[in-house]
C-alpha cells in the first residue's frame, strides 16, 4: 500500500533552538520541515516549490511575518499559514487572521497544542481544494456568458446556441473563466499558466498554446466567432472589445 506523502512544514523563526526543537517535535509527528531564518529565505524557496504550510514567527530580521504574508499574496503564492508570536495583544491576532492567516498561537506554547493546530489547518486547506476544478475555478461558481455560450462550471459544460450542450475540459474551464474575469487585459502567458495550474505547475507555453486551440476549434464547431480573443505577440493574451486595449494584438 502506498505510504500517504507526508506535509512540507516552512518553519520561519530566528530563534535557532526554538526552531530546530519545532522541527524535531513535527518531524516526530510525521511531517516534514524546511527552516529559514530569514523571510527573503522562505521566498526564494516558495518562488520554485511547493509547501503545505508555514508556521510563520511575526517579528523576523528582515520582515515583519504581516509583511512577508502580505507579499506572497500579491505574488499570487497561497499557502496556510500560522503566525507565531510572542506578543498576546488581541489587536495583533486580528491583524493576522485578516491578513489571511489561518491560525495564531503565542509563545510559549505546548507541541502537542502546536501540531494539534497545524493538523487542523491542513484538514481545512484540502476539503477547500476538494471544492476546486483548477486553481481559479471552483464547482460552485456562478455560470457565466463568453462570446455567445454559457459555462457551467458545476457540471463542466457549456451551452451553445440552439441549447446546444458540450462538456469541457478543467483547464479550457479556467482558461475561459480567467480571461471572462479579465475582459479588456492584456494578460501574459505567465500570468495564465499561473492562475488556472499554479503558482508552481511545471506548464509549458506550448501545452497552453494547445489548450487554446482546442478552445477556438470548440467554438468554430458551433459557429462561434472567437474573434474578441486575439493573442498579444511576445506577451500573451488579450479578451475583450479592441478599443479596450492598450497593446496592439492580432488575431492568432
Amino acid at each position: 500500500m502506498r505510504a500517504e506523502p507526508k506535509p512540507l512544514v516552512l518553519v520561519i523563526e530566528d530563534e535557532t533552538a526554538l526552531s530546530e526543537l519545532i522541527c524535531a517535535h513535527l518531524e516526530e509527528a510525521g511531517m516534514q520541515t524546511q527552516a529559514y531564518n530569514r523571510c527573503s529565505l522562505a521566498q526564494r524557496f516558495l518562488k520554485n516549490n511547493f509547501a503545505n504550510l508555514l508556521l510563520l514567527d511575526v517579528n523576523l530580521p528582515d520582515q515583519t511575518g504581516f509583511a512577508f504574508l502580505a507579499e506572497l499574496q500579491s505574488m499570487n503564492i497561497h499557502v496556510p499559514t500560522i503566525f507565531l508570536t510572542g506578543n498576546t495583544l488581541e489587536e495583533n491576532k486580528v491583524q493576522g487572521l485578516e491578513l489571511g492567516g489561518d491560525d495564531y498561537i503565542t509563545k510559549p506554547f505546548s507541541f502537542p497544542e502546536l501540531v494539534a493546530r497545524i493538523r487542523a489547518v491542513l484538514r481545512r486547506a484540502e476539503s477547500t481544494q476538494d471544492l476546486n476544478i483548477t486553481k481559479n475555478v471552483r464547482t460552485g461558481d456562478t455560470p457565466f456568458e463568453i462570446c455567445g455560450a454559457l459555462v457551467a462550471p458545476l457540471h463542466l459544460e457549456i451551452t451553445f446556441a440552439g441549447e446546444k450542450k458540450e462538456g469541457i475540459g478543467r483547464k479550457e474551464l479556467g482558461i475561459l473563466a480567467f480571461l471572462n474575469e479579465h475582459r479588456g487585459s492584456v494578460i501574459t502567458r505567465k500570468e495564465l499558466i499561473h492562475a488556472v495550474w499554479g503558482i508552481h505547475a511545471d506548464v509549458q507555453s506550448r501545452s497552453l498554446d494547445q489548450y487554446i486551440v482546442k478552445i477556438r476549434d470548440l467554438f468554430k464547431r458551433h459557429g462561434h466567432s472567437l474573434d474578441s480573443f486575439r493573442t498579444v505577440h511576445g506577451v500573451g493574451y488579450c479578451f475583450g472589445p479592441e478599443k479596450d486595449t492598450a497593446t496592439s494584438a492580432t488575431t492568432a
